[in-house]
């Protein structure tokens, strides 16, 4: 007959078998876990390592594609844009090595640069609508009208400076004269909303925008009055071109904005890839689309269709 001492020394045993079982399963399970996680972590390292290798590579390609590019532009865009007047605005984000690149690019293709504007933070800001609206519709020219539907910032600043600075596409003949050129900037400027130098801005017949990343776009409208400015200029011209880098395109950018409006989107030519030689050229091929009465997105941010243009139309 079995006690109960024995019963209780029977049950004992039986967990501490349990107990050892556990303690010794564990254990190989842990090996076996820490083995898998070090089969993991090397298959990571190689992937990584791979990707790493495989970034590389493309970045080697890019910076050769740039070279070739930059080698190239002359043949590509010389004489592309000869006896072309073209002004260029640029907005306050608006990278200073994109500016000279963007002005050498034009020089290439034969346009002259008849003048560069920078936009101050004030002018694309929406908190200084108000002001800015009462400076413009002081100085809008004699027997000129403003379209009646520019009623923000933007889109009065694009109609005005554009009668006044861009030829009438009809005769490419100025539709002001010097001085209410030099009335309208001159306020501007003595606002605070453009900066400018010394050489006098001459009417041309194209434009380019060049604006940057996007960073604060969202802020007070800028991106929203950017793209709005560049819409109502390029109705007073011949063509326009609104280009800058990939943020741009996203979000509320201004090369966004125009993408996303069908009615800005098939009137301005915009690029986004404008750090990059490639878009400097499509920059100024875009241009001369823009001259046969054509409009593109070009580069490789948020709704581009196509990297560049082939060539120029003929």
């Amino acid at each position: 007959m079995i006690t109960i001492r024995q019963h209780a020394i029977s049950i004992a045993a039986i967990f501490l078998a349990l107990a050892i079982g556990v303690v010794l399963g564990s254990q190989t399970l842990a090996a076996d876990l820490l083995s898998g996680l070090r089969a993991d972590k090397t298959d990571l390292r190689q992937q990584v390592d791979m990707l790493g290798d495989q970034n590389r590579r493309l970045a080697d390609q890019v910076m050769a594609a740039d070279r070739f590019i930059a080698g190239s532009s002359g043949r590509i865009l010389g004489g592309a844009l000869a006896d072309r007047g073209v002004v260029v605005f640029t907005t306050p984000d608006a990278d200073p090595g994109d500016v000279e690149a963007v002005t050498k690019a034009l020089e290439t293709a034969g346009a002259a640069v008849t003048g560069r504007i920078a936009f101050t933070d004030a002018f694309v800001d929406a908190t200084e609508g108000d002001r800015m609206r009462t400076a413009l519709t002081n100085v809008i020219p004699a027997g000129a009208q403003l379209r009646t539907g520019a009623v923000d910032q933007g889109s009065m600043a694009g109609d005005l400076l554009g009668l006044v600075l861009l030829l009438d596409p009809a005769n490419g003949q100025p539709r002001s004269t010097p001085q209410e050129l030099g009335l309208v900037l001159e306020t501007l400027r003595g606002g605070g909303f453009l900066a400018y130098g010394d050489t006098p801005v001459r009417p041309a017949q194209l434009a380019v925008v060049v604006t940057g990343n996007g960073v604060g776009a969202a802020r007070d409208s800028v991106g929203a009055n950017t793209a709005r400015f560049t819409g109502a200029l390029r109705g007073r011209g011949s063509g326009v071109v609104l280009a800058g880098r990939a943020g741009a395109a996203e979000g509320e950018g201004p090369i966004a904005v125009v993408r996303t409006d069908a009615s800005l989107a098939a009137q301005v030519s915009t690029v986004d890839n404008l750090e990059r030689d490639l878009g400097r050229v499509t920059t100024v091929l875009a241009l001369g689309e823009q001259l046969n009465g054509g409009a593109g997105r070009y580069g490789t941010g948020a709704k581009a269709t196509s990297l560049t243009l082939a060539a120029l139309p003929g």
